[in-house]
């Protein structure tokens, strides 16, 4: 499945969706974005099931700052509306194939169980 470009306005719908979204921040100047993307493409290919996005931070400067995104790339992983993983740097295959699976595992009801105990702490 080819990268889904993610903009303010297809942004919400998209990650908000159930399943599995990976959302890719980058620039076109960055080096290690640039040595990210084939690995981020061929993630795409092997995984049908999961949606694969990409923010230009240079076009979607409001979404990136929405986000807090001040490192790229920065790789967020958003799986039933709830963000899993988010952090920058490049990652190589085996460990984007390795975040993949163990996102896929987890228990979603067990995740927003504690997200909403976390919830009533604050």
């Amino acid at each position: 499945m080819a990268t889904v470009e993610l903009t303010k306005e297809n942004f919400d719908e998209t990650v908000g969706q159930q399943g599995m979204v990976l959302v890719d921040f980058w620039a076109s100047w960055c080096g290690p974005c640039r040595m990210f993307a084939p690995v981020y493409e061929t993630a795409s290919d092997k995984h049908e099931d999961v949606v694969f996005g990409k923010v230009d931070t240079e076009a979607q400067q409001e979404l990136a700052a929405a986000f807090g995104i001040s490192s790229i790339p920065t790789l967020m992983v958003v799986r039933d509306g709830v963000v899993l993983y988010a952090q920058p740097g490049a990652l190589p295959e085996q460990a984007l194939e390795e975040l993949i699976g163990k996102a896929q595992e987890l228990d979603m009801d067990e995740v927003r169980a504690e997200v909403a105990k976390q919830q009533q702490q604050s």
